[in-house]
């Protein structure tokens, strides 16, 4: 039995239609990989949403496939933007790099380790953050504490009653 004819109109209700959009990008989606899978077909998908959400599928290269659709129907290549993105991403790994470098280099001085170039005011600071984590650690560590003596008084009480159940169990027989 299949499903029957939808009538393509545009669907007024907004709620029925975000549903039917998410389920029907999905489905969408979803074939474009089975395409790329099932016959080693090179796809890109830009979808966007009524409120200009982006989404996306390429089972190669995004912009190589945009570069060869681009070729193939006779358009400019985009060097231009291509170079800038090349250069936003060069730019994008070289401070993650360097925020990589700089919390290496925190995490040894929090170790002790590489603290002689630090100065007084370094120092200080390095002190007042070990000793907040200390305080941390002793409160994580107090509460977990209260929490497992709860946890073990909570037994003790269970099985007093059932100790006392049990003697009266005996008495009774």
């Amino acid at each position: 039995m299949g499903r029957g004819k939808v009538e393509l109109k545009r669907i007024e209700n907004p709620t029925n239609r975000q549903v039917t959009f998410s389920k029907r990008r999905n489905g969408l989606l979803k074939k474009a990989f089975e395409l790329s899978i099932l016959c080693d077909a090179e796809i890109a998908i830009l979808i966007f949403s009524p409120s200009a959400k982006l989404f996306q599928f390429a089972s190669h290269d995004m912009d190589r496939t945009v570069a060869k659709y681009r070729t193939e129907v006779g358009l400019p290549q985009s060097n231009n933007q291509l170079s800038r993105t090349m250069e936003y991403w060069r730019h994008e790994m070289e401070e993650s790099k360097r925020a990589i470098r700089d919390l290496e280099t925190k995490l040894r001085h929090l170790a002790g380790e590489d603290i002689s170039s630090l100065g007084m005011k370094e120092l200080r600071q390095l002190e007042r953050q070990l000793r907040t984590g200390v305080e941390r650690i002793r409160s994580k560590k107090r509460r977990m504490g209260l929490e497992h003596i709860n946890l073990l008084k909570r037994r003790q009480r269970i099985m007093q009653e059932e100790n006392t159940r049990l003697k009266k169990r005996v008495k009774a027989a």
